[in-house]
């Protein structure tokens, strides 16, 4: 007969625990699932890259829809572009080889026209660089072309390359289109190569033992596969921008490890307050389960607010991100039971619970005592390193976007610098109308405009469009260009015209989130308070994290400005300044970075809110609340930096602008908020932290979200936990425990945890249950 104090552990309710309960169960079959799911986005993970837009367009921005009616009106699906340097262009065997290429080229299937500089007339004339030593061959391919016929002509023009001592660099927009998609899939492989085994060797230190490091790394991989299975689909169904698919699995791949490490520390928690295996899982999925879950809630509310953005970039990256975070969540909840099901047994719980005394506690209490100086000194500090960003200049890269080293932009910058007469036009103005009626325009209109430095050329694309090539003084992109865009779109001649470029599209870029920016910070803020009062039950709080969640983000906008815009560090990070930041990046960084350090936030507050609650005054609710969430928000935050530092190691500049600026922005919001403003800004406010409006507190008792879960007890005494040697094997039952992993006795009660951790410690003061 079974002993009555080894009876299994009461059930815990809920549907989170009943979802732990059920992947613990049958955790083969989850892990087959998720096993299914790797593999299956693994093998589609080139397909997403090669199904990705280089570039995606607006429907509503005047420069895309004027660039969509050029390429109904033109034949040509794009160039590519050889550069032939090094010999004099009139050398005998260069220009036999050239013609000889040129000639070969235009016979292949899905070339529309070869061109090289020894023809005769104005055209090949402008093929020739003004000191006679180098030339370019330009071939348009056909709308219907391939990517094998784009392919074959590419090599046809490297075979040029040491002809007659010349050498040739291929490029132009199809390769540039081709070179941008290979270089984000490799830096996205770097980037994963590089943060995963970092992140197991931290995770080692942090458990202490490589079964319990090891979870988290499996729930990431897995993630991964999930991200890129949910982003092909997406490819099915819209445009997806290649520089969509990096910034997605950065954040799939940090979420991942966050949440997968919270529920792997809960576990271990509960394992060391006497709990078996299956009553830790169900718990852990209970408490944790229930952070991860308000977690990724908060995360996809700040994504949210870039769908208000027509911007087909910004649309991408919500749908993506949005899904990312659905997958990583669920990664959390069911694949991390399960494998905590398969090795529970060998993960080492804690020695001791983690002390009410310590390095946070310490010190918050040296923060209260200055609360005053070290809110002002945070306050004004992260204002200073906000500051830079209020001289940000937005750009539209181009070429600039790829690594010194590619070939297409060497080829870019080699136009624009030496083949002035066909490198683009900073503006370009699209003209519905014959070339007659167009080249009135330029002549009447266009040239006269103040900034303009005179019209290159009048292209007629079809009988029914031309194009005006625009000069203008100064920077391509710069303050003039962009007033000489806003005079070309007022007076349009009486034509329906569209001004298009690099400067008209930072315009229409600006213009839209002029329009649509304060809607979407306001979707995102309202989301936010919502969000915490229905955690809180407190107006102040959400108020309070808001403003403290600028403020951070502040800081991170402004080292972007600094580091890629003005130049410091680029030497050491590898990369040239382009002289502004891309366009989209500073919204991405904000949706992105905003919803990472609210969710902080939300770990930090209520483990706050809950030792309130037990009876603790506001000042030692903070300072206990910092000490025992302080170590894992600390380890998240770091494991984050490196997943976004190893992305910014990569080539693209894109990419690398994300990677820092998330970096910067988990790195300031984990110390200088989480450990110095938040403690002394609640200091300050007392118990008006926790202040509502009559009504709004009635409607906090009957709507208000909680992350405390009332766990039965264990069992009716506690026993020591018996770690398993090496000689076990993998599930098996550890002394103590029965076959299925539950306790033959029982601990003490345990209180919940926001971070997955314990809420007792060395003081039982309060009524506070002592873990």
């Amino acid at each position: 007969m079974r002993n009555p104090s080894s009876a299994a552990p009461a059930v815990v309710g809920g549907r989170l625990a009943a979802l732990g309960r059920f992947c613990f169960r049958h955790r083969r079959w989850v892990l087959g699932f998720w096993a299914a799911v790797l593999v299956v986005g693994v093998l589609i993970g080139g397909r997403v890259f090669e199904g990705s837009v280089a570039g995606a367009s607006s429907a509503t921005a005047e420069a895309d829809r004027g660039s969509a009616v050029v390429a109904a009106a033109d034949p040509a699906k794009g160039t590519v572009t050889a550069v032939v340097d090094g010999k004099p262009v009139g050398d005998p065997a260069v220009k036999a080889a050239v013609e000889k290429a040129t000639a070969e080229i235009a016979g292949l299937p899905g070339v529309s026209s070869a061109l090289d500089a020894y023809g005769s007339g104005p055209a090949p004339a402008a093929l020739r660089s003004a000191d006679g030593t180098a030339s370019l061959v330009t071939v348009r391919m056909a709308d219907t072309a391939t990517s094998a016929q784009t392919d074959a002509v590419t090599q046809r023009l490297e075979s040029l390359n040491g002809s007659g001592g010349a050498h040739v660099t291929v490029g132009g927009d199809l390769v540039l289109q081709q070179e941008v998609k290979k270089q984000t899939e490799q830096d996205t492989r770097f980037g994963e190569m590089v943060t995963l085994p970092l992140t197991l060797v931290v995770m080692v230190l942090v458990f202490g033992g490589l079964a319990a490091a090891s979870l988290p790394v499996i729930g990431a991989v897995a993630s991964v596969g999930g991200a890129l299975l949910a982003m092909f689909g997406f490819s099915r169904i819209m445009d997806i921008d290649t520089s969509v698919l990096p910034i997605a699995t950065v954040l799939g791949l940090g979420l991942s490890i966050d949440y997968a490490l919270l529920m792997v520390n809960r576990f271990r928690e509960e394992r060391g307050h006497g709990a078996g295996i299956a009553a830790a899982v169900e718990r852990t999925a209970a408490t944790a389960g229930r952070t991860v879950a308000f977690s990724g809630l908060t995360v996809a509310v700040a994504l949210s607010g870039l769908f208000v953005f027509t911007s087909p970039v910004l649309g991408a990256v919500a749908a993506a991100g949005v899904s990312v975070v659905v997958i990583a969540v669920a990664a959390a909840l069911t694949l991390i039971p399960a494998l905590l099901g398969f090795a529970g047994a060998r993960i080492k719980a804690p020695a001791a619970p983690v002390p009410d005394e310590g390095f946070f506690s310490r010190t918050v209490r040296r923060v209260r005592k200055r609360a005053v100086l070290v809110a002002l000194a945070c306050v004004a500090l992260l204002m200073a390193a906000g500051a830079p960003f209020f001289h940000a200049e937005m750009r539209s890269s181009g070429a600039a976007v790829l690594p010194a080293s590619s070939a297409g932009r060497q080829v870019a910058e080699t136009v624009d610098q030496r083949f002035p007469q066909v490198s683009a036009a900073p503006i370009t103005v699209v003209v519905e109308g014959g070339a007659p009626v167009a080249q009135a325009y330029a002549d009447e209109v266009v040239a006269k405009l103040p900034g303009v430095s005179g019209v290159r050329a009048v292209t007629p694309v079809s009988d029914a469009v031309s194009t005006i090539d625009v000069l203008v003084h100064g920077d391509p992109q710069g303050g003039q260009a962009k007033h000489v865009v806003d005079e070309l779109r007022a007076d349009r001649g009486g034509l329906r015209t569209y001004v298009t470029g690099g400067a008209a599209s930072v315009v229409d870029f600006k213009d839209e989130l002029m329009s649509r920016g304060p809607w979407a910070l306001g979707l995102v803020a309202a989301g936010t308070l919502v969000l915490l009062f229905l955690m809180t039950g407190s107006v102040v709080m959400p108020v309070k994290a808001l403003l403290m969640n600028l403020l951070s983000l502040g800081a991170s906008l402004g080292a972007l400005t600094l580091v890629f815009q003005d130049g410091y560090f680029s030497g050491l990070l590898g990369f040239s300044p382009t002289g502004g930041l891309e366009t989209f990046i500073p919204v991405l960084v904000f949706a992105f970075a905003f919803g990472l350090s609210m969710d902080y936030e939300v770990f930090l507050l209520a483990r706050i809110k809950e030792l309130h609650q037990r009876g603790h005054s506001c000042r030692r609710a903070v300072e206990l609340g910092v000490q025992r969430s302080g170590r894992i928000i600390t380890s998240a935050a770091l494991l984050m930096v490196i997943v976004f530092a190893g992305f910014a190691l990569g080539d693209m500049l894109m990419v690398k602008q994300m990677g820092i600026a998330l970096a910067v922005a988990v790195a300031v919001d984990a110390t200088l908020v989480r450990c110095l403003l938040v403690p002394a800004a609640m200091s300050l406010f007392g118990e008006f932290n926790w202040w509502s409006p009559a009504p709004l507190k009635r409607l906090h008792r009957r709507f208000g979200l909680s992350e405390h879960v009332e766990l039965p007890e264990i069992g009716s005494a506690a026993i020591p936990v018996v770690i398993p040697g090496p000689r076990a094997a993998v599930g098996e039952p550890v002394a103590g425990e029965s076959a299925a992993g539950e306790p033959v006795a029982g601990g003490p009660v345990v209180g919940e945890s926001a971070a997955g951790e314990p809420v007792g410690g060395g003081s039982a003061d309060k009524g506070l249950v002592k873990a």
